[in-house]
């Protein structure tokens, strides 16, 4: 494959040197996946709860709408790959696998910071809450949060593909990203890849430290509360995001920010792997187990399941007792 133009198509080598592990894996994925799909689907219909229509509860559907999405864009073509001798993926399937993996990573990494600065406002200017986070500033910070994700990712993705790729078209990794895509290319990608960890830095970084503010201001505010309810309560409200949080970043930061000593190929994939769902699939559990509100919405979405069970059942019964 002497130049870029003649690059077709990608093969996704994932773990196929250890064929034990194929079926084993493709199980483990599989239920992942539908754990995933089950859980933020359940947390998109919960906070449709008349009762919970509030910003973070907004912000919270929004994320659960990114995190299906994010596993979607990788998840099936692992699973395809667990199973097949077929791995490759078409030239512009990479670059698009690429580009929404990027996309949809940068959104959640800005929406975090709005619901970090959500958080700020409804402890530290309670009385203005309703007035500062209307909807129409909701609206617009997840609006600006997929569009610094789209123009990031657009940017990164053009040119990982501008890149001329020669010899081996084979990418040592389960999805289509930019270390291993750089590998592949047959230039000096030295200063693409300072570029690279530059970008990686700024986009994480800044939004990062819009929530590191947000909480050292929030934390202050919380230890001048007279009342150790009021601690309590407002500690709560801010735990489950702050969770999520360590998770997203801990996790990226794994990925992208380890050092090229302590790299290996199979340790990032096994990172990768972790990476793709960790957050996504303990996203509606942390939001789940510790929040109250969310307790009650699912109890209230259950108990209208069986009204409406009940209901159904009756006029079934009905209408056989009449015919």
């Amino acid at each position: 494959m002497g130049n870029l133009t003649t690059v077709t198509e990608f093969i996704l080598l994932g773990l196929s040197n250890h064929h034990e592990l194929q079926v084993p894996l493709f199980s483990i994925y599989l239920l992942i996946y539908l754990i995933t799909l089950m859980g933020n689907i359940l947390i998109i219909l919960i906070t449709i709860d008349t009762a919970l229509q509030t910003p973070m509860y907004f912000f919270l559907r929004v994320l659960s709408f990114l995190e299906i999405c994010y596993t979607s864009v990788t998840i099936p073509k692992m699973l395809v790959n667990f199973l097949s001798d077929n791995r490759s993926i078409s030239y512009v399937g990479c670059a698009a696998q690429m580009y929404f993996l990027l996309f949809l990573g940068i959104s959640e990494c800005f929406l975090l910071a709005a619901m970090a600065y959500d958080r700020y406002v409804a402890i530290c200017n309670p009385l203005r809450y309703r007035l500062i986070m209307n909807r129409r500033v909701c609206l617009s910070l997840v609006v600006l949060s997929w569009f610094s994700g789209n123009v990031v990712s657009l940017v990164q993705t053009t040119w990982v593909f501008t890149l001329p790729f020669c010899g081996s078209n084979q990418i040592n990794y389960f999805f289509c990203d930019i270390p291993p895509l750089l590998k592949l290319s047959c230039t000096d990608t030295s200063s693409y890849e300072m570029q690279l960890f530059t970008a990686t830095i700024l986009v994480n970084f800044t939004p990062f430290s819009l929530i590191l503010v947000s909480y050292i201001v929030i934390i202050s505010t919380i230890l001048k509360m007279a009342s150790a309810d009021g601690r309590h309560k407002a500690f709560a409200t801010c735990s489950s995001h702050l969770i999520v949080v360590i998770l997203y970043y801990g996790s990226s930061g794994l990925i992208y920010l380890r050092p090229k000593s302590i790299n290996s190929p199979d340790s990032n994939k096994v990172l990768a792997l972790m990476y793709t769902t960790i957050t996504p699939i303990l996203n509606p559990i942390v939001y789940s187990l510790r929040n109250n509100e969310v307790k009650g919405a699912v109890w209230r979405l259950l108990w209208d399941g069986l009204k409406v069970k009940n209901i159904f059942s009756k006029k079934i019964i009905v209408i056989h007792f009449l015919f």
